[in-house]
This record gives C-alpha cells, sequence and structure tokens, in this order.
C-alpha cells in the first residue's frame, strides 16, 4: 500500500525558524504557492494518481482558490493546522483553537467533512501526546502526526508501530497512519518525502520502496522549487536540509508517480481491515497533562 500525500503550505513555511516564524514574518516574502500547485496537478493527471492534501488554514483563507481547485479535481482535503506551528510548543487550548479555525475554513470552502490531520513538521513527541484527544473531540478520525524515528522537530521513536494502527485514548479511537521506515545498519530510515526523499538517489528510493508494504509519502509545493530564493540567516545544517536536492526532485517525482502505484488517504483506509491492527492504548489526564503508555 502506498499513499501519496502533500502538505500545502508556502515554500517559506520553514519551521523554527525566526524570519519565517509567524505572518508578520511571511508578508515579507513572495508567493510561489500557484505555479507550484499547477505542476502538481498537471502530473496527478498526467499519471493517473489520487493525493490527500494536508492543507492550512491560512493558505485557504489567503488563497481560497488553492483550496476549491483541490476539491473540484476529486482530491481530499485534510487539515496541516491553521497557522503551521509546532505542535509541542502549544498549549492544549492554543492547539485546540488553531486544530478548529484550520477545519472550519476547509468545511466552508469544500461543503465537505476534513476527517485527517497532519501536524507541522510531525511535532507530536511523546510529551504532547494530548494531541490525540484533541483530535477526537474536533471530529478528526484520522491523524498522520506520527513520526517513529528521531527528527528535529519532534519525532516519537517509542510509539511501537511504523504501520496504520490505532491509538485508544480512554476508550476512544482514533486511525493512525504514522510515516514507514526500513531498517538500514540497525536503525530506523525514512525515505518517503520531504528532505529525505530529496538525499535519495532513484535507485535506493527504489530499493526501499521493494522493501515496504505500506508507504506514506509526505510532500510539499516547495520540494519541487528549484528557483525559491534562499531564506536568509539559516545555518548551514538547516540550508542543507531546506534546499538540497530541489533541483533534481520534481524528476524523481515523475518516476515515482509512473513506476509506482498510489492511492490516496481515504482509499487506503477503506482497504485496511482495522479489526486486525494493532491497538496502541494511551491513557491521557483531564488535564492532558500525562500520559502512560
Amino acid at each position: 500500500m502506498n499513499i501519496l500525500t502533500f502538505d500545502i503550505e508556502e515554500w517559506f513555511h520553514i519551521l523554527d525558524h525566526q524570519s519565517t516564524k509567524t505572518e508578520k514574518e511571511w508578508s515579507q516574502y513572495e508567493s510561489r504557492i500557484h505555479a507550484n500547485m499547477d505542476r502538481i496537478f498537471q502530473l496527478l493527471d498526467d499519471t493517473g494518481n489520487s493525493a490527500t492534501f494536508f492543507c492550512l488554514g491560512w493558505v485557504a483563507r489567503k488563497y481560497p482558490e488553492v483550496i476549491k481547485r483541490i476539491d473540484a479535481a476529486g482530491y481530499e482535503v485534510a487539515t496541516h493546522s491553521d497557522m503551521h506551528q509546532l505542535a509541542y510548543e502549544q498549549t492544549p487550548e492554543a492547539f485546540r483553537e488553531d486544530l478548529a479555525r484550520s477545519i472550519a475554513v476547509l468545511a466552508d470552502i469544500t461543503g465537505k467533512k476534513i476527517r485527517a490531520y497532519r501536524a507541522p513538521g510531525f511535532s507530536v513527541k511523546a510529551e504532547n501526546r494530548w494531541v490525540f484527544p484533541i483530535l477526537v473531540e474536533q471530529g478528526i478520525e484520522i491523524d498522520c502526526s506520527v513520526f517513529p524515528a528521531r527528527r528535529a522537530h519532534g519525532g516519537d521513536a517509542t510509539f511501537g508501530s511504523a504501520e496504520p494502527c490505532y491509538i485508544d485514548i480512554n476508550g476512544q479511537l482514533l486511525k493512525e497512519f504514522p510515516i514507514n521506515t526500513v531498517p538500514v545498519l540497525g536503525k530506523d530510515m525514512i525515505f518517503s518525502g520531504g528532505g529525505y526523499f530529496r538525499l535519495f538517489p532513484p535507485k535506493l528510493l527504489s530499493r526501499f520502496m521493494r522493501q515496504s508494504g505500506y508507504v506514506m509519502t509526505y510532500f510539499h509545493p516547495r520540494d519541487f522549487d528549484a528557483g525559491q530564493p534562499l531564506i536568509p540567516n539559516l545555518s548551514a545544517a538547516r540550508r542543507f536540509k531546506s534546499y538540497y536536492g530541489l533541483k533534481g526532485c520534481w524528476s524523481k517525482l515523475k518516476w515515482l508517480l509512473e513506476t509506482y502505484p498510489f492511492v490516496d488517504l481515504d482509499q487506503a483506509d477503506k482497504s485496511i481491515d482495522w479489526s486486525t491492527r494493532k491497538v496502541q492504548k494511551l491513557e491521557i489526564s483531564e488535564s492532558y497533562g500525562s500520559i502512560i503508555r
């Protein structure tokens, strides 16, 4: 099962950097989302693939035509938060408000229920799993926020599953589609999206794809935009992570979609026999302050 997803944000929505942190800073940068989305739509048409689009509420308010076009093409619209902030830097109350705003604007534009969520930067860690009951409370049925390995912006290597599973939160069930991993030299490696996808050559990506019975991709419009400006004051490490491989990434995506079959999240959900899936049981206090696994 290979699942195709895109996180719809602008090229300057780089996390954990002062000059790209809030809407005030974002106003300093040019918009590139329309041209980048045009290419994605055309490639999906050319390859006959469907995809799920995790969209920012901010994008929906600023560029409602982008969301309308996604929906009109028959693609699934999900939420990627409202203002693209790291979940573990928010209070539960702030997280709830941000999530509710994003759901409201996306549902208003599409006229459809928003069923799925992905946290910016996969920023759900062991210490902020209070995110999960808030997702359920707000009507989210599927989460795609778990990154079951170490990561700069989060990651939860203790989660215990890199395949679709249930999260049982005090008796309430949430379907989880985590990022997939492959074992490399005794470590769990990520390859199916973002900078990881840009880093690996097609030959190695093909090997990883063949090893994987489950693949959850996550791409951003900026991953294929070799002409985007350089964000100022990035460290050498952040510059490498954000810009390496941009020139060759579009051809790799085209190769990937022409070589392997993909489905969207809704199709994947319907194809799974959930009665056979692992249940990750979490107990979360009413204050969302502590979690016992």
